[in-house]
């Protein structure tokens, strides 16, 4: 028989999607008003790892990691992507930076195919593909693709291959020690170029770099606590959730709406995604 949900485990993913893309959206404004993308990218990993670092259990024997190549590998895969997604909303509706960054499920499964010797399987790399037509209707690749839309997409293929440096890792190293290695080495990555441009910090610029911060340090708590007790496939079609919350919020916070093509795309990436998913669950 089939396990039943409820939809409380809706609302928390949803909810955690929405805090997620609020940090994002927090970024946005500083961005547009002049901040750099690097400074808030910084701010952010340095505020969530002062957060969670008394959470984290980190001992003495595990500091020599914390400069293992692989370690920082995966760190400045996850720092630069944050950079380039802030970059590319600087200038780009929400919903249509969120599109182009959904092109990093394509780079995963097939790189995690290339480097982990995962299996690939016609069904899903068939939906892969129309998945990454969504993107390119999305992005529009040589009739009208912009710069920032070039940095969604670059954000989205970093964090593919960060999603498979993460399960390279995840064997040989604790799921808390993971987390604070990539935000504590992403935060001294980030520093020369966000702290050359230093700027005036108002309570306005603190509260919305905490926004940023937290939104997406919540949103990923969240994540972590319901993936205890519930399949990734039950949560990863969830994940999708992020194209309407960013569609939302573009709207409300900053009046910004996908156009026709635009929207055709982002339809096509949720519903090729899902059932991506949907697939894999059933080994297919």
């Amino acid at each position: 028989m089939q396990q039943k949900y409820p939809t409380s485990l809706i609302g928390l993913v949803v909810l955690a999607m929405t805090c997620i893309v609020g940090g994002d959206a927090a970024g946005k404004v500083l961005t547009g008003q002049g901040f750099s993308a690097y400074f808030v990218a910084w701010a952010r990993f340095s505020v969530a790892v002062v957060v969670i670092a008394p959470f984290c259990g980190l001992q003495r024997a595990e500091m020599p990691m914390l400069i293992r190549w692989p370690v920082i590998l995966r760190a400045a895969l996850i720092s630069v992507a944050i950079a380039c997604i802030l970059t590319a909303l600087k200038t780009e509706p929400m919903a249509n930076v969120f599109g182009g960054f959904f092109i990093g499920p394509v780079v995963a499964y097939f790189l995690s195919a290339l480097v982990l010797g995962e299996r690939i399987s016609f069904a899903r790399t068939a939906l892969l593909m129309v998945s990454f037509a969504g993107v390119l209707l999305v992005v529009k690749p040589g009739f009208g693709m912009t710069a920032g839309m070039g940095f969604a997409v670059l954000a989205g293929c970093l964090h593919g291959s960060y999603l498979v440096t993460t399960r390279w890792l995840a064997g040989d190293y604790r799921p808390r020690f993971l987390l604070f290695s990539q935000l504590a080495i992403g935060a001294v990555i980030l520093a020369p170029m966000a702290l050359g441009s230093l700027p005036p910090l108002t309570w306005a610029v603190a509260g919305l770099l905490a926004i940023s911060a937290l939104g997406s340090a919540g949103g990923n708590f969240i994540l972590v606590n319901v993936s205890r007790t519930t399949p990734a496939g039950v949560i990863a079609p969830l994940i999708y959730s992020q194209l309407l919350v960013a569609m939302v919020l573009g709207l409300v916070v900053f009046g910004d709406f996908p156009d026709g093509l635009s929207l055709i795309g982002l339809v096509v990436i949720a519903v090729a995604g899902v059932a991506s998913v949907w697939f894999a669950g059933r080994g297919r």
